[in-house]
């Protein structure tokens, strides 16, 4: 699979306990993902965050949070990541979903050096 050089990074912020019907919504929006052939997608999760509700979530041992802040990363063509919003928009009942225009210097391994 090749990604353009110029391409789109979809970054999406949601909360670890979100759920799609009764699987974690990064799991499932991942797996559409992958349904939709996009190049790749990573799951990060954070220690500490807020979002609209300015509720605090931390990792922190006196304030253990269930819901700690997750963040996927999509990189792929623009036309495939904008065929792909529809079906995260499905998929997302809350959090904050951004574009960004991004450039790939490498996607997979680079050939051997002679």
């Amino acid at each position: 699979m090749q990604v353009p050089r110029d391409a789109v990074l979809l970054r999406i912020f949601l909360g670890e306990s979100d759920r799609h019907g009764h699987q974690p919504l990064y799991e499932a929006i991942v797996m559409k993902a992958r349904e939709a052939h996009l190049a790749g997608a990573t799951v990060l999760r954070g220690p500490m965050g807020f979002g609209h509700s300015s509720r605090l979530h931390t990792a922190k041992i006196l304030r253990l949070s269930a819901d700690l802040p997750l963040v996927i990363e999509i990189v792929d063509s623009e036309d495939k990541i904008r065929q792909f919003l529809p079906v995260l928009d499905g998929m997302m009942g809350s959090g904050l979903v951004t574009l960004e225009k991004v450039q790939v210097l490498q996607y997979g391994q680079k050939p051997p050096s002679s």
